[in-house]
């Protein structure tokens, strides 16, 4: 709550029944363009997956998992997604695509820890996406060509909305900024991450921000990430470190930088026996998923996590992911919204 804005003089541009028609625009559009650009086939998810197994995204790693138990089972206990970052590696390896092909899905989760602002709500649903590599595409350069087919697919969103809504007029630059964690840091070294972030943003506009996870130069982190699916530990051979990354965008009505997608490069065998070490939760090597990864039996892939809400959004103009998705918030942060504008769906 206490992070929440209230932009000045704000109104939203879409009635609530134009808002819902043109939710469902921008996921019908944005979801064939990504499958397109990034040959990705559609497949079903689960909701929840097993506990122990190692399957579930540990996010920061402190983050509870909602559980429950299962009757049918002898009360073995579940728990909901937090994202499907590793869960698809096992569905890419198991369905042997090719390097180049993957797939995505409509991802739903509850992250009951979410600290609720314009941004972060209990509810989540992004399309997650994974796709076989090669050994020789775990590179910097690769992982770049990809961010690139991703803005693409943004830009012609865009592009497509102010076609069909002509008073939200497009903002994105024509190419996305690349940037390394640490490189960021040397440029602003009296901010916080946070506020680097918003410097470069409202910069460039859109930048992809490298090397998220990974110790910068004077030990902290930019930011949290799992030591068991991206690679932040690699070197990249220019002296930075990390394949993964968050691509962000300025945005116009927070007034701030905003990310739509965190991505990466998956950690090989080696890299996540480094991460575990380094984040010192050697003990996960001993949860199936890890051990199939660890053995090599794991298919080496790339891929991330695209918010659907956060896109919509964005594109419509919003000032709090609660009109463009349905979900449960403290009365005093509803009330709030009303008195400045702010219509909650």
């Amino acid at each position: 709550m206490s992070n929440l804005i209230f932009p000045e003089g704000y109104k939203s541009l879409l009635g609530e029944k134009e808002t819902e028609h043109a939710i469902v625009l921008i996921k019908d559009f944005f979801q064939l363009q990504l499958s397109t650009a990034l040959n990705l086939t559609r497949v079903t998810a689960p909701l929840f997956v097993e506990s122990g197994k190692g399957l579930n995204d540990d996010l920061n790693g402190i983050e509870r998992a909602v559980k429950f138990p299962v009757k049918d089972m002898g009360d073995a206990q579940m728990e909901i997604v937090h994202s499907l970052a590793k869960w698809k590696r096992v569905k890419v390896t198991s369905m042997g695509l090719e390097p180049g092909f993957g797939i995505y899905t409509d991802m739903n989760a509850i992250r009951a820890d979410e600290e609720m602002d314009n941004i972060h709500s209990l509810y989540v649903d992004q399309w997650d996406w994974c796709a076989a590599i090669t050994e020789e595409n775990r590179n910097v350069m690769y992982l770049k060509q990809t961010v690139r087919k991703i803005y693409d697919c943004l830009k012609r969103t865009e592009f497509f909305i102010y076609d069909r809504y002509d008073m939200i007029e497009p903002i994105l630059p024509e190419q996305i900024h690349f940037v390394f964690a640490d490189d960021l840091q040397k440029m602003y070294p009296d901010l916080t991450p946070k506020e680097r972030e918003n410097k470069i943003c409202q910069e460039y506009g859109a930048v992809f921000l490298i090397g998220i996870g990974g110790k910068l130069p004077d030990g902290t982190i930019h930011d949290g990430r799992a030591p068991d699916y991206d690679d932040w530990i690699t070197e990249t051979g220019d002296g930075h470190r990390g394949l993964n990354g968050d691509l962000l965008v300025w945005n116009p009505v927070l007034k701030n930088s905003y990310e739509l997608s965190s991505m990466g490069i998956r950690v090989s065998p080696e890299s996540l026996k480094a991460q575990l070490e380094e984040r010192g939760c050697l003990e996960r090597s001993k949860l199936e998923f890890h051990r199939r990864l660890l053995a090599g039996e794991l298919a080496q892939t790339m891929g991330g996590g695209i918010g659907q809400s956060r896109l919509c959004m964005f594109f419509l103009r919003k000032a709090h992911i609660g009109e463009t998705q349905v979900s449960i918030w403290p009365e005093q942060m509803r009330k709030g919204c009303v008195e400045h504008g702010i219509f909650l769906l």
